[in-house]
């Protein structure tokens, strides 16, 4: 089954580190969408979703091995702010593919989005080629540095930020 991440998972180091055998397909987009930061995730912070409307959503296709979608379903709080959702996925080549996606089931408008989860995206954003407006309008998101400096989860990013080459993204 493939995987459409267009947030923090956009970033391979990060997926493979809930993932190890995700695969990267290639770019893909989604018709009728938008991206919002408006997930609660459980820090709090904004995150990102999928938001039904006109546009369309760039993001990136990964293969994850049938194993290992427990996995990130834990990781991405399946049925704790995320649901499943599945999508037609057009590739840069114009087929279209299924895919599966997380999109939040409650969004809720002004969180504070945190440096390093942003990091992520825009790391993630430059490192498959997403198009230059997709790496503005992430440059143009406004973010706070995260008040727990030690938490985990940012721990986490930083150690995926800095395996990809981008630990200069988040100071």
């Amino acid at each position: 089954m493939l995987y459409f991440a267009y947030g923090s998972n956009m970033l391979t180091s990060r997926l493979r580190a809930r993932c190890p055998g995700a695969t990267p397909v290639g770019r893909g987009a989604v018709r009728g969408h938008r991206v919002e930061l408006t997930k609660r995730g459980r820090d709090g912070s904004g995150k990102a979703t999928l938001v039904a409307g006109t546009g369309h959503v760039e993001g990136v296709l990964f293969r994850i091995p049938d194993g290992e979608w427990h996995a990130l379903d834990e990781a991405e709080g399946l049925g704790r702010g995320y649901d499943h959702c599945r999508l037609q996925v057009e590739q840069t080549r114009g087929e279209g593919q299924a895919a599966l996606s997380y999109i939040a089931s409650a969004p809720v408008a002004g969180l504070p989005v945190f440096d390093w989860y942003l990091a992520l995206m825009r790391a993630g954003a430059a490192e498959h080629g997403l198009p230059a407006e997709v790496r503005r309008w992430l440059r143009a998101q406004p973010s706070v540095r995260d008040p727990e400096p030690e938490r985990p989860q940012r721990r986490e990013a930083l150690r995926a930020l800095s395996e990809a080459g981008y630990g200069n993204l988040v100071v």
